[in-house]
């Protein structure tokens, strides 16, 4: 991979509105660049949640961009963080996705190392009688799996391969809107309830557009019209941070009722349908502000999600320029009461691969994905609230979307043109 990615790979439209170049897409050389610049680059990205490996030795493997790592606890409850990539000769070292265990032993040639990432013994280091075996000069020391820099806030763990002053402290990175909303997601303990995998053929970037667009949510989704769980009439906002990477969208149950606005859409036609299970919906409010919708989305991997009841991460993990794979994992607090439990439990079916609602969003970013294959050089149009991406206190505007890509074209150091 190239961390100096030619800044003329791409010519970016410097319009009166956001166009974003499809090459951005479907260009492997600009994957390869966003894998150094972005993901090993000076930024945070999520691994998991505390609650994964609560107890030493525990252990989990996932991913970091499009390279394979584990998060581990060591003997001591530390959280340590390593490329899962043994030293030798590159094979694979940690196979199972979670477990238990305080040595990982690399199945290829038996190189075994500790839940640090330490190598701790080496098959035939010494040779058979006096014959073969490793020179005098080999240091164990030297040859551990590459470690990660690791944080953790309010129980999530975030890594980075940037060295200590290349990137800002985690909360620092965070900003302050986003750790008071993970203050209050967060602020009790969680208890885990399950977690899915969802391969998009599509890239990653569109997922990460989805999950800050306001505009789509009332359109895209029927359900979430339907049965008023999310619509572009009710009160919310649009924030992002300083810098334009992170973003939160907020919805409340208030609503206005603009029959002119929403007239003929065939998400907003009350009445027409009705759920043949009501308690689906029936759930009490965990929050007392009156928030019934989250989307906060965390630069460069990470979305949590406060729809109704339903409480999850959803970790984005890279697999090429035209697929992704999506984690979800689903959480309630661990004093829920059996009814909140219950509720969680079957709200579960409006998220996830199949879900009632997040369903259509594999869908529409395979759809685009399929649709630009060969259109590098055309350009989509963003313009939903004006050019700028600023704070906006309504649901039908793009602004994150515009700091997002704001911010990855200065982060790629992609240069600017006139059409």
């Amino acid at each position: 991979m190239n961390p100096n990615i030619d800044q003329r790979l791409i010519a970016w439209p410097q319009t009166e509105q956001m166009q974003v170049p499809y090459q951005v897409f479907t260009d492997p050389r600009i994957f390869d660049g966003e894998q150094e610049r972005i993901f090993r680059g000076p930024h945070w990205s999520f691994l998991g949640l505390e609650a994964e490996i609560p107890e030493p030795k525990d252990y989990k493997a996932t991913y970091l961009g499009d390279t394979p790592v584990v998060v581990t606890r060591d003997r001591s409850g530390q959280i340590c963080a390593w490329v899962n990539r043994c030293a030798h000769r590159g094979a694979m070292v940690c196979r199972d996705r979670r477990g238990k265990a305080d040595a990982f032993t690399c199945v290829y040639h038996q190189w075994a190392y500790d839940a640090q990432g330490n190598l701790t013994g080496v098959p035939f280091r010494r040779g058979v009688s006096g014959q073969g075996g490793m020179p005098a000069s080999f240091d164990m020391k030297a040859h551990r799996l590459p470690p990660l820099r690791v944080a953790t806030y309010r129980g999530l763990i975030f890594a980075s391969f940037a060295a200590e002053g290349e990137v800002e402290s985690l909360e620092a990175y965070l900003g302050s809107d986003v750790c008071a909303m993970l203050d209050r997601i967060f602020g009790r303990p969680i208890e885990l309830l399950g977690d899915e995998r969802q391969v998009m053929h599509g890239n990653w970037k569109l997922y990460s557009e989805n999950t800050r667009d306001a505009y789509h949510g009332s359109l895209l989704h029927l359900f979430h019209a339907t049965f008023g769980l999310y619509r572009s009439t009710q009160q919310g906002s649009c924030r992002m941070d300083a810098q334009g990477r992170h973003s939160l969208l907020t919805a409340t149950k208030t609503e206005t009722k603009d029959q002119s606005a929403t007239g003929g859409l065939r998400t907003y036609q009350e009445g027409q349908y009705a759920l043949e299970d009501p308690s689906l919906l029936a759930g009490k409010p965990d929050f007392s502000d009156g928030t019934s919708l989250v989307i906060l989305a965390i630069f460069p991997n990470l979305v949590v999600h406060q729809i109704a009841n339903s409480l999850a991460v959803r970790h984005i993990q890279p697999r090429s320029v035209k697929e992704m794979e999506l984690v979800w994992t689903y959480f309630g607090y661990a004093d829920d009461s059996p009814e909140a439990r219950s509720s969680r439990l079957k709200q579960m079916n409006l998220v996830g691969p199949g879900g009632l609602i997040s369903m259509e969003d594999g869908e529409a970013v395979e759809l685009v994905q399929q649709a630009i294959v060969r259109d590098g050089d055309a350009t989509s149009y963003i313009a939903m609230g004006g050019r700028k991406g600023e704070p906006q206190e309504n649901l039908v505007n793009e602004a994150p979307i515009i700091s997002f890509w704001e911010y990855y074209r200065r982060v790629m150091k992609f240069a600017s043109s006139t059409p």
